[in-house]
């Protein structure tokens, strides 16, 4: 692959290749996500068919290609025919060394569209943890037995086989004491926000789904050895990721697949909440697997409870992962095409938040 296709492949947002009649030469993977249609399917097909937008761009781009300049058209509402609108600002440029080609740069206001929509995790959580609390209990009972069996039969193992028990007893007791906080006060208790590193976090759920869930996956590891401190809960972070890696391997089903554990510094990602002011979230961790994808009729509610892509799924883990992220100040998104389906989740930085809570106080 050429450093232009993996530039091409790696955009995280939607830009559409059109051809002088304004039908759409190629799209890149964002794009295939904000249609919700591949590049194949969308081929020669005239852009405002899958397009609605609230201003009279064809007009700007008859003026871009007369000028052979680039336009900038910001906050206008851009519609697939999916969903809600979603506020965007748009970029117009003719394509280099291609007569009449144009390029269509589409960035989204709040991280927001059919695949990273706002999320409504407080009515999502709810729901997910009233659920949790009719089964916390019934849960709690087994795990106290499987966490007595594993401690009884690590005493008749050697020294290198007792990873495993003590794994088994370990990640027992975290999720006795999830359980627990689910169970108090109907709710999952508010994060215990420090300075923590992002890859000691990952390098934890790695190597417990490695040892569980994900034995058959390959787990690949793209860090960011450079990225700073973030301020979050590591262990409710840790929920998190191993719930993303567990949808990841149970989606590849038991012939495998690759998982990529990502991280990343975006500087300029941002994100709006209603009546607060724009917040930095650079920290990027992407989880990324070569699954089948997820089906296009739950795309749009893939965070709600009880939404799941699998027969045998509960359709919590997702909605409770929204509620964590939403309760760090951070923000989780999803793209999906066949193939490749990518978790984001988005975080502040320790300093920054550090500096934002000084300014508040003085």
């Amino acid at each position: 692959m050429s450093l232009q296709d993996m530039i091409w492949t790696s955009l995280p947002t939607p830009v559409l290749i059109l051809d002088e009649e304004d039908r759409i030469s190629a799209i890149n993977p964002a794009a295939e996500s904000f249609l919700m249609s591949s590049s194949k399917a969308v081929a020669g097909q005239p852009v405002w068919d899958r397009l609605s937008v609230d201003a009279p761009l064809e007009e700007a781009f008859r003026r871009a290609r007369a000028h052979d300049a680039p336009l900038f058209v910001n906050d206008v509402d851009v519609s697939t025919g999916h969903g809600v609108p979603v506020q965007c600002n748009l970029h117009i440029a003719p394509l280099a060394g291609q007569s009449g080609q144009m390029i269509l740069h589409i960035a989204p206001r709040e991280l927001a569209g059919r695949m990273s929509q706002r999320l409504s995790v407080g009515r999502a959580a709810k729901s997910a943890i009233g659920m949790a609390e009719m089964l916390a209990h019934e849960i709690k009972n087994p795990l106290a037995g499987i966490t007595g069996a594993a401690q009884l039969l690590s005493m008749t193992l050697e020294a290198e086989d007792q990873e495993l028990t003590d794994l088994i007893v370990s990640e027992c007791r975290r999720i006795v004491a999830l359980l627990d906080q689910v169970e108090q006060f109907g709710n999952v208790s508010q994060p215990r926000l420090r300075p923590i590193n992002l890859h000691d976090v990952l390098d934890r759920a790695r190597k417990s789904a490695g040892l569980g869930f994900a034995a058959q996956m390959t787990i690949e590891e793209l860090y960011d050895p450079s990225l700073p401190l973030a301020l979050g809960d590591a262990d409710q972070l840790l929920q998190v990721i191993l719930n993303l890696l567990k949808n990841a391997a149970e989606a590849a089903g038991p012939t495998g697949g690759t998982i990529q554990l990502r991280s990343y510094y975006e500087p300029s990602l941002r994100v709006h909440r209603d009546g607060a002011p724009d917040q930095a979230l650079p920290l990027q961790i992407e989880v990324v697997d070569d699954g089948p994808g997820l089906p296009p009729d739950i795309q749009a509610e893939v965070f709600e409870p009880f939404v799941s892509g699998r027969d045998n799924g509960t359709g919590l883990g997702l909605a409770l992962a929204a509620k964590i992220m939403n309760d760090h100040g951070g923000w989780i998104s999803i793209s999906s095409v066949p193939g490749r389906t990518v978790v984001k989740l988005s975080l502040p930085r320790a300093d920054d938040a550090s500096a934002n809570h000084k300014k508040e106080v003085s």
